[in-house]
């Protein structure tokens, strides 16, 4: 069995800690750690490192250090600590700034329609803040109209953004280690594997079909700057 790095090792400490003793002490760190729209009372900056520190279930959790451990530590006895650690939250962060970005363009679409239909911004916050609105003067969708208030308030959590980073740096370094699913137990390489995997995401964040609170924005984030250190790091040969 692989042997745990140091820096995965922390990382995964840090994280069960985080889940695990808010949970037995029956506190909400949500509002304070979870990544939040700009706009929301309860956004902070730092929350772009905190939310990675952050998971919504158990499985969530599971999954997520059972990639980092499995993809990670190769990258981590390659690259070393520092390095690792360095690329492991700029995939994070980057994951959660791009996310940003596209929150605020779909959420801005809206309320721009909102504002041409002649509700003000006074009665657009009321919306947001009450969770229900007029049908009789507001004409968008249902469904339009959830995903607006859901952009506004739900708060984006896990490290899920990170560990895309690692998936697409591992199949940079290892384009032909064979990778397979439970549910789809055929082996594939990875080079193919995961940007199927990335490729999905980018399907469902866009078609509205994604089953449950997935944030695939933040998954292509990571992905994407992922990609550009492991490319420069594997053309340039950089160091830290």
């Amino acid at each position: 069995m692989r042997n745990v790095t140091q820096a995965i090792k922390h990382l995964i400490i840090i994280n069960v800690i985080m889940f695990f003793v808010p949970l037995l002490l029956q506190m909400d760190l949500t509002n304070l750690f979870a990544l939040h729209y700009p706009e929301n009372e309860h956004f902070g900056f730092w929350q772009y490192f905190t939310h990675m520190f952050m998971h919504g279930g158990s499985m969530h959790l599971l999954f997520n250090m059972y990639a980092l451990w499995a993809f990670g530590s190769p990258l981590e006895q390659m690259w070393g600590k520092n390095k690792f650690l360095f690329f492991y939250f700029s995939a994070g962060i980057g994951a959660g700034l791009i996310y940003t970005f596209v929150n605020y363009y779909q959420f801005n679409g809206i309320y721009e329609q909102l504002i041409n239909m002649g509700v003000s911004s006074t009665e657009i916050k009321q919306i947001l803040d009450a969770g229900s609105y007029n049908d009789n003067i507001i004409s968008l969708s249902n469904e339009t109209m959830r995903e607006f208030y859901s952009l506004y308030h739900t708060p984006a959590v896990g490290a899920s953004g990170a560990i895309y980073g690692i998936l697409v740096a591992f199949a940079i370094a290892y384009p032909n280690a064979k990778l397979a699913l439970i549910f789809f137990p055929v082996p594939v390489a990875a080079k193919y594997f995961i940007p199927l995997m990335i490729f999905g995401d980018l399907f469902f964040g866009v078609t509205k079909y994604s089953i449950g609170n997935v944030a695939h924005f933040a998954h292509i984030g990571g992905a994407i700057i992922g990609f550009l250190i492991a490319w420069y790091w594997k053309k340039s040969q950089y160091r830290l």
